[in-house]
């Protein structure tokens, strides 16, 4: 049975052997790009296009036309390509795909049945599209709707693929869409032996399909039927394929916790994307099923003999169909990222480990800084107890903000303003502890401002273990730390701007800092407040961060004056909130924080460790 996706579903591929079939109605240049697993294309030479050269694994499409045929053999495609993008572009007159029909995509077997197809509606300005995505996933390939449109057209499309000099690249290829002699087969364009660039392992070139029986360009009759129209039943599909067994590191990666972090990105994407396109598929159910209705309603001559009432039980009925097939790939797909979930999990490094994991209790302090860390988990409502761990990468691109404000989470709404209050400041220290359990020794240092002292308690173990000196106390306090970092980033930024790195002072502690500020804004005056925008601005790029604890609405008399210093931090909450959203298609992520389990002490242990190897490289 062909799967019917819809924008940004995936499906798996039981077959490596594919054909992929376009028809738009108006005449249209087909391409592939070969990329790796960012979607980066290495240069010119990994774009099949008409008049190219064949690749290896992808056959050579032929001129711009309404119908095409594309062969593709996933097991010839180089090891270091990952993603096989398929791409249509306007020539000629058309300026527009929202002005045409819309085109119609499908993937094929060997034997000619349709595996998964895909129409790409919704299309207005665009010019160029990016229509599917074959990527590799844990050793297997899977197909992807995408319908990414780019007004610009192609050029805009391929600079989006990191190639260089796009609009020129673009300008070539269309050059070879027009044919300058009788329309060839394009089932006969197979991928054939051609040098490969130095840098991607050769293989084996792909073997070419069977030609579909279309009689075109072999002298028999046209068939103008639609792909998806067939007056015979297809034959029988071959059984199914188990989903791959999960394993834990099997990104790419030169290292293990690399290919942790890829394999967790990997996650994260695939769960954005089918949920993405299980609330695509009900979206579509609900829009098609008022149509349905309202078509009903103004069928006047069919309400007396009862055609009305069975017109809506049909509507009604083709909704709940497409919606429980919606959810049925929704859970194969829930159920695979769940069992890898239980895979990954346990063999996290610490860095990336939740504080439970009993990684923790075997803490080492590091010889160099991890890629990345972990400051929470995210989810979907689809399925809450499927969470993906928020890694964010080293060095820190930009501040934390812990908001010890209400906000809009439904959490902080039970909890009183003093117990919200400990609990953002709980997880502050969690965050820092964190971040120094990640540093080699002595590589990264902790500075903290409580200008009234309400955050004694909660800061005791970063003081109490000697991982952090006691906290700046009153408006004194608060300006010597920041007239002490403020020096330091000017120091740096003009060491590094003069090219005079090696001329810094002998004394100049060469640790990333951390300044943690509590009770934010009380101690602080304008002068105080300038500078930790500031160094919220400038510090990160010469390794110094903040982490704000504090509530926007105790700033509010600063009016907007603030208003950059906030979205300049990260903002994390220390109650369950949906207010991160994810690169791909922008869902609301619920966020929980990396809260420790109760009477734990974990977060003390691994402090002590991290201050006695401070204490052991001083002397």
């Amino acid at each position: 049975m062909t799967a019917e996706l819809v924008r940004g579903q995936n499906h798996p591929l039981p077959e490596t052997r594919l054909e992929i079939r376009v028809s738009a109605g108006h005449p249209v240049l087909v391409g592939a790009t070969l990329g790796d697993e960012q979607g980066r294309v290495a240069g010119a030479e990994w774009i099949a296009h008409p008049g190219a050269p064949a690749l290896p694994g992808v056959g050579v499409p032929g001129p711009a036309a309404a119908d095409h045929r594309l062969a593709v053999d996933l097991d010839a495609v180089p090891d270091a390509v990952h993603r096989v993008s398929v791409l249509l572009a306007l020539t000629g007159g058309a300026a527009r795909f929202g002005a045409l029909a819309a085109p119609f995509v499908a993937v094929a077997g060997p034997d000619g049945t349709e595996i998964a197809s895909y129409t790409l509606t919704g299309l207005d300005r665009e010019s160029a599209v990016v229509a599917l995505e074959l990527y590799r996933r844990q050793g297997a390939w899977k197909v992807r709707a995408m319908g990414q449109g780019y007004e610009g057209g192609l050029a805009d499309l391929l600079g989006d693929q990191g190639l260089e000099r796009p609009a020129d690249l673009a300008a070539a290829i269309l050059a070879t869409a027009t044919p300058e002699a009788p329309e060839a087969d394009p089932s006969s364009t197979v991928p054939s032996r051609v040098p490969e660039p130095e840098h991607v392992p050769r293989t084996a070139p792909a073997t070419p399909p069977p030609t579909p029986a279309t009689g075109i360009g072999t002298g028999g009759p046209l068939d103008y039927s639609h792909p998806r129209r067939r007056t015979a039943p297809a034959p029988a599909p071959e059984p199914r394929q188990a989903p791959p067994v999960p394993v834990a590191g099997d990104a790419s990666g030169w290292s293990m916790d690399e290919r942790l972090y890829n394999q967790v990105w990997g996650m994260f994407e695939d769960l954005a994307r089918t949920a993405a396109a299980y609330r695509s598929a009900c979206d579509f159910a609900e829009s098609r099923l008022d149509r349905e209705l309202d078509e009903t309603l103004t069928d006047y001559r069919a309400r007396a003999d009862g055609a009305n009432d069975a017109a809506r039980a049909a509507a009604r009925a083709r909704h709940d169909e497409l919606v429980e097939r919606a959810r049925e790939v929704l859970d194969r797909d829930l159920a695979q990222l769940a069992a890898e979930s239980e895979v990954v999990e346990p063999a996290l490094p610490v860095a990336y480990a939740r504080w439970d994991n009993p990684v923790w209790h075997s803490y080492r302090v590091p010889a160099e800084e991890p890629m990345a860390v972990r400051l929470g988990d995210l989810h979907l409502p689809e399925r809450t107890d499927l969470r993906i761990p928020m890694l964010v990468r080293l060095p820190l691109e930009r501040g934390l903000w812990v908001d010890s404000g209400r906000g809009h989470s439904e959490a902080a709404g039970l909890l009183d303003e003093v117990e919200l209050r400990r609990l953002a400041l709980d997880c502050a220290v969690a965050h820092a502890a964190r971040l120094l359990a990640a540093h080699p020794a002595g590589g990264f240092t902790v500075h903290v401002v409580d200008p009234a002292g309400a955050g004694a308690a909660a800061l005791a173990p970063l003081v109490e273990t000697g991982a952090a000196a006691p906290p700046a106390r009153g408006a004194a306090g608060v300006s010597a730390v920041l007239e002490q970092l403020t020096e330091r980033v000017d120091l740096l930024q003009m060491a590094v701007r003069g090219g005079a790195a090696d001329a810094l002072p002998p004394g100049l502690d060469a640790a990333r800092q951390l300044l943690i500020v509590h009770d934010f804004p009380h101690g602080f005056d304008d002068r105080a407040v300038t500078r930790l925008r500031y160094l919220a601005d400038e510090g990160p790029s010469v390794g110094v961060h903040l982490l704000m604890v504090a509530a926007r609405e105790d700033a509010a008399a600063y009016g907007p004056l603030l208003d950059p210093l906030w979205r300049s931090l990260l903002r994390l909450t220390p109650v369950p909130d949906d207010h991160l959203a994810d690169p791909w298609v922008g869902h609301a992520w619920s966020y929980e924080p990396p809260l420790l389990p109760p009477g734990s002490v974990v977060l003390r242990q691994v402090l002590t460790q991290v201050a006695a190897a401070r204490h052991g490289k001083q002397l």
